[in-house]
């Protein structure tokens, strides 16, 4: 077995794609490891509250046309 990491991404990286995408997905949990305990819980809780100021009208939303419409627009100028 590949001990060296340019061993291991050689090896991953002729993989088919199905197993390089369960393998880069177990590696970017695996970053996650001793992260804040409370981000899930929060992140919850600030979609939640953007949903309830959606659906009360006290934010603006854009359509997805005009949206990308801008964002194309601005891609020309670069």
């Amino acid at each position: 077995m590949a001990s060296q990491p340019a061993d291991l991404l050689s090896t991953a990286l002729a993989l088919p794609a199905k197993e390089r995408a369960k393998i880069a997905h177990e590696l970017l949990l695996s970053l996650d490891d001793g992260a804040d305990a409370d981000a899930a819980e929060a992140w919850v809780a600030e979609l939640e509250q953007r949903a309830r100021d959606v659906r009360s009208g006290s934010v603006a939303t854009e359509d997805r046309a005009s949206i990308k419409s801008r964002l194309a627009g601005r891609w020309r100028r670069r």
